[in-house]
């Protein structure tokens, strides 16, 4: 009996199968292309890798509970907000007149209320972020609802854990939701400190072995705070130290957060409810958590949310509006940019339609690989018109859009296939001329500490680096 040939029929049999698999269960096609030549050229080590990492690997399973736990908030979040959205579309305001497209899209893709009367912060790296943050933590009455990718057993860390504990001794009621794997350090001790403190606590998706866990290809990459239902924080800075920039010699982190005051508190409530109960499966009242509370001020917030539970890529969709509705001015800042075709395809159409469009990415970033593939795509938007400015004063973390002066974004959604498609991401959109205008003067000063890259000297590279990064870029769905 010829033993290899037997093998190697069984051998196409399984490749046969786990290709129609790929084919069936991944939605993009550029992801299936990856996929499919990853499972043929490197035998077993490809099938192994997209059965423990695959994008769509028992994700119905996963958030089938998700989903139908949200149905209750989702009733109430549409009940309350849709006459308060159309009172905020009719206002007479240029950011909003200009923008009314992108405000309809969340609407009727998310029910993502659009609300007036809020009051917004633009907080600058983690020394104006935390210090805002602990003031409000201390001042809260009824209950904090915190969210992280990451938070560190660090000196911010405890910092805020021994407010968190104090509070909760005053009877407030607190829910923290930490990403098992960003916030690994945090796991065991300060987490039973939280407990045996009386606050609730829960990993999103507990990883049982951390180098087989399909879970990874889904973490929770949202940072959110609520307080009272009337405060919240969102942005792209995590609890850690190293957002202080308070050290000598440590790397320079630039990154950007939002204090929201007001209405817009709403959504993001909505969002940390639906995530607690996927967690805990703890009943909870809407009417208890989910108010409308105005501010003072009358900016007008909505927020875009998306991940592996969403029908559409939501995030990836506002970004592409952001860009279509732009007339003058397109300033993006984000640490890490694997585009895809269609964001890719946009900005090229926006430079060679004589808009200005300018994008600030880190000098170095903290991945070889990732920084290779965004590397790939550099020389197309060059040759575009779209000018180019790599960060040098430390590594920029932060993600931001402001078109026109008029429309700002502010979140924790890279322009990667990941933040599009893989992870849980939260991005706030301000409809305000003068914050925006206050977000473009931060990107100027922001270029001033990098280098503007010349198209030249670009395609003068050697060969050997170009080719690394069309290689890179043939891998970058699955990064």
């Amino acid at each position: 009996m010829n033993w290899l040939l037997i093998g190697e029929i069984g051998y196409i049999l399984i490749l046969a199968l786990v290709c129609l698999r790929i084919i069936y269960d991944t939605r993009s096609t550029t992801k299936t292309v990856a996929y499919l030549l990853f499972a043929v050229f490197l035998p077993f080590i490809g099938m192994i890798f997209y059965f423990s990492f695959g994008i769509n690997y028992r994700k119905r399973k996963m958030y089938n509970k998700k989903l139908s736990g949200n149905v209750l908030f989702l009733e109430n979040l549409k009940k309350n907000s849709l006459v308060y959205t159309e009172e905020s579309l009719h206002q007479d305001i240029p950011a909003m007149q200009d923008n009314s497209e992108l405000a309809h899209l969340l609407i009727k893709d998310l029910d993502s209320p659009l609300t007036k009367r809020n009051r917004v912060k633009l907080l600058l790296n983690g020394e104006n972020k935390f210090p805002e943050v602990i003031q409000a933590l201390r001042e809260a009455k009824h209950h904090i609802h915190i969210e992280y990718y990451i938070y560190e057993n660090d000196v911010i860390g405890g910092e805020i854990e021994q407010i968190l504990i104090a509070k909760a001794k005053e009877g407030v009621e607190i829910r923290f939701i930490y990403d098992d794997f960003g916030s690994r350090s945090i796991r065991r001790k300060m987490v039973k400190r939280m407990r045996d403190a009386g606050i609730q606590t829960s990993a999103f998706h507990k990883i049982r072995i951390i180098f087989l866990a399909n879970r990874l290809n889904y973490r929770n990459h949202r940072k959110i705070i609520i307080i009272d239902g009337k405060t919240a924080f969102t942005g792209g800075i995590n609890v850690s130290d190293k957002y202080i920039n308070s050290k000598k010699g440590q790397v320079y982190w630039r990154d950007t957060h939002l204090r929201i005051d007001g209405p817009g508190v709403y959504y993001l409530q909505y969002l940390f409810l639906c995530d607690w109960i996927f967690c805990c499966e703890e009943k909870l009242s809407p009417d208890k958590y989910l108010t409308l509370c105005p501010s003072d001020d009358n900016t007008l917030v909505q927020i875009a949310a998306s991940g592996p539970d969403s029908p559409q890529p939501s995030i990836l969709f506002s970004m592409l509006q952001v860009i279509y509705l732009a007339k003058e001015e397109i300033l993006i800042t984000t640490p890490y940019f694997i585009p895809g075709d269609s964001l890719f395809d946009a900005l090229i159409v926006a430079a060679l339609s004589g808009l200005k469009v300018r994008l600030l990415v880190p000098g170095k970033a903290d991945s070889l690989l990732v920084n290779a593939a965004a590397r790939s795509y550099y020389q197309d938007l060059l040759e575009a018109g779209v000018e180019i400015f790599r960060y040098e004063k430390g590594f920029v973390h932060a993600k931001t859009m402001v078109a026109d002066g008029k429309l700002s974004v502010v979140g924790t959604a890279n322009m990667d296939y990941r933040s599009f498609d893989l992870n849980f991401e939260v991005n706030a959109l301000i409809y305000d001329s003068r914050f925006g205008e206050q977000l473009r003067q931060v990107f100027y000063e922001d270029i001033k500490d990098a280098r503007k890259m010349d198209l030249k000297a670009w395609k003068d590279r050697p060969i050997y680096l170009v080719l690394g990064e069309k290689v890179a870029r043939l891998l970058s769905p699955l990064l």
